[in-house]
Parts: structure tokens; sequence; C-alpha cells
């Protein structure tokens, strides 16, 4: 339904996942008999969770383990992990900093050239360890590294920008990135990201995506909606790109996975994505919790050192299980943020969901009052729902 919002201009209601809820149906389900298996380009995983390409998320061991775990890690490469031969110290200046000095200090930091010979390295570290070699680079990055990224014998591509389209518009006599060649040509499956539009994530999918990834701005560390003004929030963005994905398996008898990707902290949360219509989400604050996440309990987005703007902040999530812990439990904390697996095989049985696709077409409610109705107590006492 359009809105006037004045004489000039007609608007849609859009929603975000804090907004809506998930209704229980006529069955329940054992959530031991759940099956949260998905495929991304041929590669399965049991876990529907990818973590972010972050610096303060994802390293060569996070990337390993996650893999080992069912999951799915993605490895930044215009990082610290590429500029410096051992990024430890780096990352220790980059906690360490006060508020006031952070940004200087991460223009300063990600001024350093990425290095070929690392973005090789770290591929093979991570294969060597058994884990999936998924990275992630900007659509600049794509170009300039494509050869080396595909050399170095890479499981997945992501190509990753606050918004990709297919059709780009740069400078004169500048090279811009064609992205049907890309994923044509890579050797390998190419996500790409992100976006927020049936349109859009219908395009991507012509253009040979084999997978899409869908959110602007929702993210934790991300000042994207606030420098940019831009975004759609996740529940309408997630539903819009489903349905772009409904279509193009229509016309062309393939399913390319729908990754909801920024606003996602908790398993309900999760839960809420899936029963919008996404096949997996990338998470970035709930996985930088994790001990042996490489930020020492911060947090920081993609933007953030952008030498011209910004956009992003550094957050402080603290430290609060295992990785383990926090994918698959036990859990030790009472706010939805410990065992995400759990979370979603409970929620699925609830829901009467045997599958990720039986979850994606649960009925979904708007419902403002969710998160508050009954919480009084909770938010007084700064528990659970109420922290």
């Amino acid at each position: 339904m359009d809105i006037q919002l004045g004489r000039s201009k007609s608007v849609r209601r859009a929603y975000g996942i804090d907004e809506i809820a998930l209704v229980p149906g006529g069955r329940t389900v054992d959530p031991q008999v759940t099956d949260t298996s998905w495929s991304l380009g041929g590669i399965e995983r049991s876990i529907p969770i990818i973590a972010s390409a972050m610096d303060g998320v994802v390293d060569v061991g996070m990337a390993v383990e996650l893999s080992k775990l069912g999951a799915l890690g993605v490895l930044n490469l215009e990082g610290v992990q590429t500029r410096y031969d051992d990024p430890n110290p780096v990352l220790d200046r980059i906690t360490a900093v006060g508020k006031e000095s952070f940004v200087p200090l991460m223009q300063e930091l990600y001024s350093q050239p990425v290095k070929e010979e690392l973005i090789r390295r770290r591929i093979q570290e991570i294969k060597q360890g058994g884990g999936i070699a998924a990275v992630s680079g900007t659509p600049l990055a794509a170009l300039k590294y494509r050869t080396t990224i595909a050399e170095a014998g890479a499981d997945l591509f992501f190509v990753q920008a606050t918004v990709v389209s297919t059709e780009h518009i740069g400078p004169e006599g500048q090279e811009t990135l064609n992205l049907e060649l890309l994923c044509r040509e890579m050797g390998m499956p190419v996500v790409i990201g992100n976006c927020v539009t049936y349109d859009v994530a219908l395009q991507l999918m012509r253009a040979g995506a084999a997978g899409v990834l869908v959110g602007i701005g929702p993210g934790a560390a991300c000042t994207s909606r606030g420098v940019l003004g831009v975004g759609i929030p996740q529940a309408t963005a997630v539903s819009d790109c489903a349905a772009a994905r409904e279509e193009y398996q229509k016309e062309s008898g393939k399913y390319v996975p729908i990754v909801a990707d920024g606003g996602i902290v908790t398993g309900g949360d999760i839960c809420k994505c899936i029963a919008c219509g996404a096949d997996a989400v990338m998470i970035g604050s709930p996985i930088a919790r994790a001990y042996e996440a490489p930020g020492r309990g911060f947090h920081w987005g993609m933007a953030t050192p952008s030498p011209v703007l910004p956009r992003g902040t550094r957050i402080n999530v603290g430290s609060t299980g295992s990785l383990e812990r926090i994918l698959k439990g036990p859990a030790l904390l009472d706010d939805g943020t410990h065992n995400l697996l759990g979370a979603l095989k409970t929620s699925m049985g609830t829901l009467g969901a045997r599958t990720i696709a039986d979850m994606q077409r649960v009925e979904v409610v708007v419902a403002p009052s969710l998160l508050t109705e009954g919480k009084v107590y909770q938010k007084a006492q700064q528990l659970g729902m109420g922290k």
C-alpha cells in the first residue's frame, strides 16, 4: 500500500526484523529431526550461518574452525590479513586505541597496500587447515586480484560493496567491473552483494550470481544509514529479494540462495530472516564475541577505514564464549546470543517447519510490540530481552 509522503511523492512502508513475529501453525516438529542444511555454489553446509568478511570477525583460524563446525567464514581480502605479514600487532593497536583516535588510526593502518602474495598465502592457509576458502573483495579488488584469487584456488568469491548493481557508470576511461563476465570466467561460484530490492536481486541472478547478499546499513558497526541515508529495513528487503529468487527460478530453473546480511544479533533474528525468505544469514557481531575471534572483543565494519568517508565504527561486543558455544551451545547467556543453531531448530520445531524451505513458508505478522510486551521486569532488571 502506497502512503502519500507529500504532494510530490508516494512511499511504501518497509519493516525491520524487530517489527515482525512468526506464527505457530497446526503442527509441531521435534527439533532433533529438523534439517537446517543448505547449499551455496554447490557447497553443502549444515548450519545456515556465514561469518562476515570483517577483520574483527574472520581470520584464517576462524575460517577453518567455522568450516569444521558446519558453518562458513569469509575472509576480507582487503583487510589487515592481506596488508600485513603478521596482523596481530595491528589488531592490538586497533583494539587498544581510544574513541577519538580510532578513525585516524584505521585510515593509517589500512593505507598500506594489499599484497598479492598474502592473498595467495591466506587462501592456501585456510585450505591447508581443512577449511573452505571463501574470500571477499570489493568490485575494485575483483578487477585487480581476480586472477590471483583464482590461481590460489579459492572455493567461493564474494563481491561486496555497500551497494552493487549490474549497471555502473564510472569516470570516462576507467575500467568498471562486468559482473556477468566475472561470474562466467572466475572459475568458482561468485556471491554478490549487497542489494535490497527485487529488481537488482533479479539482475544479479541473471548475471550469474551463485548467491545474493541482502542488506544495506543494518549491521551493528555500520553507519551507512546515518552517513548516506540509504537502506531498506531487513524484513522487507529479504522478502522482496526472495520474490526475485522465485521469479528467477521460474524463468531459468536455477535456485539462487538469498543471504540476509546485517542487523542479525540473536537466534530469533535468524529465525525471522529465514521466515522472510532467506536461505541463510551473514552475521558479524555475534561471531566477533567468540574467544577465538581476531577482534579481541571488538567489531568494526569493512567501510570503517575509508580515507575520505568512513561508514562504520568500532563497537565493544565483549567476548562471551567459544565459537562452538555461540553456534551450537550449550548456552550460558539468557539473551539469545548463544546456541544460535539450537534457537533455529527449536523455532522450526515450534512452527512445524522441518526444513529451511518449510521455514520460509511460515506465517509472519507485523508485531511492533513483540520485543516489549510483558517484559517490564526484564527491562528494569537488564535481563534477557531487557538487556
